[in-house]
Formats: C-alpha cells, sequence, structure tokens
C-alpha cells in the first residue's frame, strides 16, 4: 500500500497502481470532444483541421471542455508546457486559449521522444537522432578496449541501432541528406571491428551479415504493413491501408488502395511509401498466411529485390 497524497497534475513516480488508477480517472476526459484527442497517461495532445474558421472555433470548444472538466475533477494543466504546433502550407496560425491564458505558438514539439516540427520534414528528428547514436557509440569507443566482431557487433545492436530505429515508421528519414546521415552512424560502429577499417561501408557490412538500415527500414514499414493488414491494429490503424483485392498477375494479387495528395512531403508518410515495395513483393510473400514468423521468412527471401 501507498501513502496517501494529493495529486493534482501527474503521476506520482514509483508507483504500481498509480498509472493504471490515473489512466481509469482521466479515461472520461475525450466526452464530447470534436477534434482528436490523444492520450498516452499524462501526455495529451489535440489535434484539428483549421482550414476554415469553423476547425478553429472546434479546437477552441474542447479546449474549453479540457479545462472545464480539470476544474470539476481539481485537476490543473501544465499551462507552461502546452505548445500549438502549425502544420501545413498556408496556415493561418489561430491563437488558442486554455482558460484565461494564451497557449504558446512553437514551430516544433517533442512527443514521446520523437520531435515534430511544422515542416513533417523529419530532418531535425533525423539530426538529434545521429546526435544520440553517435554520442553512445563515441562512449562504447572510449570505455571498451576490445574491437573484436564478438564484442563490438552485439553492442551496435543493443545500444546503438535501437537509436536509429524508435518509432522510424513515424519519422523516416525524406531527404538523401538525413539518409546518409543515419547510414554514417552504422558505418562508424561497423569500422571499430578489428579487421575491417579498410573496406568500404558496403563490404563491412556484406562481411557482417548485415542490412543497412535503409533496408532495415523498408523491411520494418513491409512488417507494420502486414500486422494492420492482418487487422492486429485494427482499432489504433483504421482506414490507414485499405486493402484492393486484384487478380492481376503481376505481383502479388494484394494490392492496396493509392490515395491522392496534393503535397510531395506526403509520399514519404508510411501509408503512401509503404505501397510500392508492398505491390512488388511476390505472391507467396503478400498472401502469407496469418504467422508472422511465416512472413518475415518469405519477406527476407525477396527483400534483396526491393527498393
Amino acid at each position: 500500500m501507498s501513502k496517501w497524497r494529493t495529486v493534482t497534475s501527474g503521476i506520482p513516480q514509483g508507483s504500481v497502481l498509480g498509472p493504471t488508477l490515473f489512466n481509469i480517472f482521466v479515461g472520461n476526459t475525450d466526452s464530447g470532444i470534436e477534434c482528436t484527442l490523444s492520450r498516452f497517461a499524462n501526455d495529451t495532445k489535440l489535434c484539428g483541421v483549421v482550414d476554415m474558421l469553423e476547425g478553429r472555433d472546434a479546437i477552441q470548444r474542447d479546449l474549453d471542455r479540457l479545462e472545464r472538466w480539470a476544474r470539476v475533477n481539481h485537476m490543473k494543466f501544465n499551462k507552461a508546457k502546452c505548445k500549438v504546433v502549425h502544420v501545413g502550407q498556408g496556415n493561418p496560425k489561430h491563437n488558442c486559449r486554455l482558460g484565461e491564458e494564451w497557449v504558446e505558438n512553437s514551430p516544433e514539439e517533442k512527443g514521446l521522444g520523437v520531435l515534430i516540427d511544422e515542416k513533417l520534414n523529419m530532418s531535425q528528428q533525423c539530426a538529434l537522432t545521429a546526435q544520440k547514436a553517435n554520442r553512445v557509440l563515441g562512449c562504447i569507443k572510449r570505455g571498451v578496449t576490445s574491437r573484436s566482431r564478438e564484442v563490438i557487433l552485439p553492442l551496435h545492436s543493443a545500444l546503438v541501432r535501437p537509436h536509429l530505429e524508435y518509432c522510424v515508421q513515424l519519422w523516416g528519414p525524406q531527404y538523401k541528406k538525413d539518409i546518409e546521415l543515419l547510414e554514417q552512424v552504422q558505418g562508424r560502429a561497423t569500422k571499430l571491428i578489428r579487421g575491417l577499417e579498410h573496406l568500404s561501408c558496403e563490404d563491412r557490412l556484406r562481411e557482417l551479415g548485415l542490412l543497412s538500415l535503409e533496408k532495415r527500414r523498408l523491411r520494418g514499414d513491409l512488417i507494420a504493413a502486414f500486422w494492420y493488414l492482418k487487422e492486429a491494429y485494427r482499432k489504433d490503424g483504421e482506414g490507414l491501408l485499405i486493402r484492393e483485392c486484384s487478380d492481376m498477375t503481376r505481383g502479388n494479387g494484394f494490392k492496396l488502395k493509392d490515395g491522392r495528395f496534393k503535397l510531395d512531403v506526403r509520399k514519404k508518410f508510411f501509408p503512401v511509401r509503404v505501397l510500392r515495395p508492398w505491390h512488388r513483393l511476390p505472391r507467396e510473400a503478400g498472401a502469407a498466411p496469418g504467422s508472422l514468423a511465416v512472413f518475415k521468412a518469405r519477406l527476407d527471401g525477396a527483400l534483396g529485390n526491393l527498393g
């Protein structure tokens, strides 16, 4: 049993039941909300389309509802941490109010470790990720004397690469310079291994049996698409990928609908960029049964022909 304490904001650290009880307590915050409200524990985000005044008014009404909910339930938002990020070309950038205070505008904001900026090109997130991974790699280089494959490779896989692949389906690099920036981190890691220093990056990866990060991202995209199509994430990803069964002989015959969009940046979003490689999967891979293990085995066999 924990001691009684007054909680007006956030979750007490170290509590076993605290996060669960908090989620139950805030479970009705979306009651009457018109826009999209996303919650992860005490991290709350309100999103809406503001191409007309009606959209601006809808967001403001939702903010007023959230403020009333907090007041009725004796809670309070940390308004110093509340920010507005305006996304999209020609955004009117209306001001928003939470209670009696105006919410500060921000060109970027971090959510669950991913930096989202108003341009949505993810270059800042790529730079931040490469910086973190390089710091860890520097610690390994300074703190580990061995340069054997048996030591460096597991350290890279366990400590460096996770930074480069965390939530990458959301923020995958869109520009060649960002792709190369991330690949350079893995290149530095493999260059630490004794005996491989003078090989090119491609030869080192081939010698170690590793895929480039770009290939690994492609593999991760296709595995995520497989899960959505098998309805494992149907509740969270409804409408994200829409099946379009086809009897065409080319490809796998298990096609996805291709949507229309106005901005080039949209081409790099997960539901769009995964279409082309998915359609290029051989029939036996695209029509794999519900087993993820079977799909991965067939995907690994076909990966060399995808790009």
